[in-house]
């Protein structure tokens, strides 16, 4: 049974279907505003058009691949589950709750850290360093209970 649980994501402000409906429409505009100019004789302007499509859909490419990338902390009765999914690549560390130490971010923009048994962890990657903050003294707070 989970007692509580933290989900760390990116915000992002536009889901897969959106992003390939607004890469549809700028390949469309460029590439008609384009063959215009090469149907007046700048056969160039096509060129740089398909130039700029192609470094737009490879933006947008890497956008995507990231879209979902997230932390995943669960506080259950008898660990700490912390899950990390970057791309295609998901970590997973169990921790003793009762042994977790939080350290909080310093100065510098530095990430949550916890600590049990040889265990180090970095978390809080999404997150503002205020939110860090807030987010380590909610942790800290919810293992506290848990001692």
């Amino acid at each position: 049974m989970i007692v509580r649980e933290w989900v760390l994501k990116r915000n992002c402000s536009m889901s897969p279907r959106q992003l390939i409906l607004a890469y549809m429409a700028v390949c469309a505009g460029s590439l008609v505003i384009a063959t215009f100019f090469a149907v007046s004789g700048a056969w160039y302007v096509l060129g740089f058009a398909v130039l700029e499509v192609l470094a737009v859909g490879i933006s947008f490419l890497m956008y995507a691949r990231h879209a979902s990338d997230r932390e995943h902390i669960a506080l259950v009765e008898d660990c700490l589950l912390v899950e990390q999914i970057q791309t295609d690549q998901v970590r997973q560390f169990r921790l003793d709750p009762r042994r977790t130490r939080v350290e909080p971010p310093g100065v510098g923009n530095r990430l949550v850290r916890l600590e049990a048994n040889g265990i180090n962890v970095e978390i809080g990657r999404f997150l503002t360093e205020w939110k860090r903050r807030e987010f380590a003294r909610e942790l800290q707070s919810a293992l506290a209970l848990k001692r």
